[in-house]
């Protein structure tokens, strides 16, 4: 940086700015009179990160860019470039700069120090509006700013969240279809060993109607622990060798799988001749193996249509931003289901205790969303990922109000902050995890839906009560 002579054009290229057209030439000649003019050269840093704010500087000629070390590296914010006001401003009550301010050009500044405003408020009510103006612009446009990096973060964990959730049922479609070709590839040959059988039109009815039992009424063998499964495996084993089966163990996986147990097979060995028990057993298996294939591609599918669903029901895609009545449990399921994967990630457990019979209210359903999505992941980053991690959800009457407790076990808001935390910009978080807007935006939603929320914490037991009135 270096003090430049003032040019004699100077009046006129203030008068050029639209933020000083209006005023006044003796207004704008003594701004000029007690500032300094000052240059920066090109890669010059114009100001410094947590530097001290103690000048306005009006640039009135180049550009510079806005940077800020994030997760140690250099982010860019943005360029700026003249006309622009910078620095402080009258009632401004800015005290240190949050980035640097990298030249890009050669950049020229008007530069007034703060100590000036004073004066300036008695010599010129109409230059003190101006800046004041250009402040409320600065203050909009930076919260602007702020809720879009909300947005894009709230955005790409969901995205995240999405892509996982996508991920496994979509794996097990092609996984399953893969291995569903494979298996029907062998199905003429075990066609044609049960063609070549001698069976009675009741042999035929005895053994669909095992088989079918089975599968409409097999219990669920998932739950088996490893002792029952052998015991299950060695009982099978036996009988399938007792019937000549020499090679079971390439289908004694699958009777376990669809709860088949001796005495269904016995019902079956009692229908048909002796010479085709194996074909009748491989056939069977057959069966049961392309509809558990099947099954899978049917639950992935749903999957797949529960988690669309979900996404219209969360963005409101499907209406118009209007005012509806709604159940306010859509929201909050959706909400959810599209954060299922921090709950698996985090290995956190969800209580829902959802009140039953209760009203309708009129609400923005995409916007009440933000406030599920907010007050849950700040839950879910609150609470322990070790498994002890526990979050609730509660819907409930209260006298003339609708309300939603969010709870979690974590190590709650220290008091001296409680007052803050709904303010916008006051984060407890580090950069780049939070923009410090998301308990604002859920009071701004709120306040829309003529709601409230409110806080009660203490370490181990955190709770945001949101009420709307009935």
């Amino acid at each position: 940086m270096y003090q430049c002579e003032k040019p004699s054009d100077l009046l006129e290229q203030l008068r050029a700015m639209p933020m000083f057209e209006h005023l006044e030439d003796s207004s704008l000649e003594w701004l000029i009179e007690h500032s300094k003019f000052v240059c920066f050269d090109k890669d010059e840093i114009v100001f410094e990160n947590d530097a001290p704010v103690e000048y306005m500087d009006i640039m009135l000629k180049g550009s510079y860019l806005i940077r800020r070390i994030q997760d140690g590296r250099n982010k860019e914010m943005g360029v700026w470039e003249a006309p622009y006001v910078m620095g402080i401003l009258p009632f401004s009550r800015m005290k240190k700069t949050s980035a640097e301010g990298l030249a890009l050009e050669n950049v020229q500044l008007l530069r007034i120090h703060k100590d000036q405003f004073v004066e300036m408020v008695n010599v010129s009510y109409d230059l003190v509006q101006s800046f004041v103006g250009i402040m409320t612009d600065r203050v909009r446009d930076f919260q602007n700013m702020r809720l879009m990096d909300e947005k894009l973060l709230a955005l790409g964990k969901m995205s995240a969240g999405l892509a996982h959730e996508l991920n496994n049922p979509a794996s097990a479609i092609v996984r399953s279809s893969q291995e569903l070709h494979r298996h029907l590839g062998q199905t003429p040959e075990r066609f044609k060993s049960l063609m070549t059988m001698n069976a009675t039109p009741e042999s035929v009815d005895v053994v669909n109607e095992v088989l079918f039992d089975r599968i409409r009424n097999c219990s669920d063998t998932s739950d088996l622990s490893l002792l029952e499964r052998e015991d299950r495996n060695d009982e099978l084993e036996d009988w399938f060798e007792d019937h000549g089966i020499d090679d079971a163990d390439e289908v004694i996986d699958t009777f376990i799988d669809w709860d088949f147990k001796t005495e269904h097979l016995d019902r079956i060995v009692e229908a048909i001749p002796e010479d085709a028990i194996r074909s009748v057993i491989w056939w069977i298996e057959t069966n049961l193996t392309t509809e558990g294939l099947v099954g899978e591609i049917q639950t992935a599918s749903s999957r797949i249509a529960e988690l669309i669903a979900s996404i219209k029901t969360y963005s409101h895609m499907d209406n118009d931003a209007s005012m509806e009545f709604k159940d306010i449990h859509e929201g909050i399921k959706s909400t959810v289901t599209m954060l299922k994967f921090k709950f698996k990630q985090g290995n956190v457990k969800l209580k829902k205790e959802l009140g039953k019979d209760l009203p309708n209210i009129k609400v923005l359903e995409g916007e009440l969303n933000q406030v599920w999505t907010n007050l849950i992941s700040n839950a879910l980053d609150a609470v322990a990922k070790d498994g002890s991690g526990k979050i609730g959800i509660r819907t409930y009457r209260r006298r003339d109000n609708l309300c939603v407790d969010v709870t979690d076990n974590g190590p709650g808001v220290p008091e001296d902050i409680q007052s803050r935390i709904f303010e916008p910009f006051f984060t407890t978080k580090g950069i780049g995890e939070g923009t410090g807007m998301g308990l604002d935006i859920v009071r701004s939603v709120l306040k829309r839906h003529g709601g409230s929320v409110s806080l009660e914490s203490k370490p181990g037991s955190t709770c945001f009560r949101v009420c709307f009135p009935l």
